[in-house]
């Protein structure tokens, strides 16, 4: 397994900059944030690395040299919008994008996108299904004849009262996984895997590497912390920042040594990145390079 970054932590950074950051530590990969550019629209989004709408085989090449020179790789392009969005010109706008991802991975040999499938949130699971019909086949066609995989997170998109009540991503328990691989079963379409999104669904978090270890792509590392006394208080009807919080790998409830020891079982020996999205350390760039560090440290004692 390789041990790397997402870099929408970096927001701030140039490109180059998060490449010799990423060599300076030790860091072996990069999933590289890749939103349009513009500026976030949400926390942790928003951030791009590489500007997948105007790469050119020259920059691209430029990028791949870079790279190659530090001995860091990308393992994925990186854009989580909701591709199912209610608002029709939004959801057209977030899939030409995505596209563009797929033209710039095969560009870069990178040949992955991570992304989410999105949710109406206010729809039912099964109205949801019936819309993953209609989204989601010209997109897997398209990458497939481009030879890219598309790896969605199982992050429900869920945290604040603007995506209530069904978030904005359906593919987040392994029960929607089994029905969207069946309605969208390609070779190229599967899972980047993050455990904390499970944790505070109260889902078993090992249990499902087993199951779909063939559909794994990608994997993230980021923890979970749930607050027993705040749950007791507010329920799971509750919006989950009110009562489980982001943090740091080490600093919450996943049991790394178990997840990485089951990621050793399947036979996984692709990219993994910590994804950092802990309050504890935005209150400026260095204190998110820290973070970074103290994960990488703690997860080297797992990581093979």
């Amino acid at each position: 397994m390789k041990l790397g970054l997402i870099t929408s932590i970096c927001e701030g950074m140039t490109f180059e900059e998060v490449v010799d950051f990423a060599a300076e530590n030790g860091l072996e990969c990069l999933e590289v944030a890749c939103w349009p550019q513009g500026g976030a629209q949400r926390r942790y989004a928003g951030v791009s690395h590489i500007d997948v709408a105007n790469l050119t085989e020259e920059k691209a090449k430029e990028i791949k040299d870079l790279c190659a020179a530090k001995g860091v790789e990308i393992s994925a392009l990186a854009y989580y919008p909701n591709t199912m969005d209610p608002d029709l010109e939004k959801r057209q706008s977030y899939i030409d994008h995505l596209y563009k991802l797929i033209d710039a991975s095969v560009m870069l040999d990178v040949n992955m996108i991570t992304t989410f499938v999105g949710r109406i949130p206010d729809k039912s699971v099964s109205a949801n299904l019936e819309e993953v019909k209609k989204v989601w086949p010209p997109i897997l066609e398209y990458a497939k004849g481009k030879g890219v995989k598309v790896a969605i997170e199982n992050c429900p998109m869920l945290f604040t009262e603007d995506e209530w009540p069904g978030g904005q991503n359906l593919m987040t328990t392994p029960a929607n996984w089994r029905k969207i691989f069946e309605i969208l079963p390609y070779d190229n379409f599967g899972i980047n895997y993050d455990p904390s999104h499970f944790v505070w669904q109260q889902i078993d978090y090992i249990k499902p590497l087993y199951e779909f270890k063939d559909k794994i792509f990608h994997v993230h590392y980021k923890d979970i912390k749930v607050y027993p006394d705040k749950l007791a208080d507010v329920g799971v009807m509750a919006t989950p920042l009110e009562y489980m919080s982001p943090k740091i790998p080490g600093l919450g409830d996943v049991d790394w040594g178990k997840y990485v020891s089951a990621l050793t079982d399947i036979g996984y020996d692709g990219y993994t990145c910590i994804e950092v999205e802990d309050k504890a350390f935005e209150k400026s760039l260095d204190d998110a390079k820290r973070a970074i560090k103290l994960s990488a440290k703690y997860l080297r004692n797992f990581v093979l």
